[in-house]
């Protein structure tokens, strides 16, 4: 197949903002998971599959949930309102636990 530009489960993408190594990051619908450090502006390597300890808000989350991205602060919730949908919970995580277990499912 002459057209066939790669498996898709990690992809070079161009950061909005800096983000750390293992920061989700939301380049236009596609959410990513860094898998370097990658300075705003540049383009790096994005995880867009796989299982991912990330930031969550300050509610709980409940197992099997699906969860969101909020790109204002940068953190997995379960408010699907003003949020960009990107996988469910592995695990659930109470309102005082800081993370939260996803499974991305690259998906818009």
């Amino acid at each position: 197949m002459k057209n066939f530009l790669g498996h898709s489960n990690d992809q070079m993408l161009t950061a909005p903002v800096a983000v750390a190594s293992g920061g989700g990051a939301l380049v236009g619908a596609i959410f990513g998971v860094a898998k370097t450090n990658i300075a705003q502006g540049a383009r790096g390597p994005f995880c867009l599959t796989g299982k991912f300890e990330m930031p969550k808000d300050t509610n709980a989350i409940a197992e099997g949930s699906r969860v969101y991205w909020d790109n204002t602060n940068k953190v997995v919730t379960a408010t699907a309102n003003g949020n960009t949908l990107i996988g469910a919970a592995t695990l659930a995580a109470l309102a005082a636990i800081t993370t939260v277990h996803v499974r991305l499912n690259a998906s818009f």
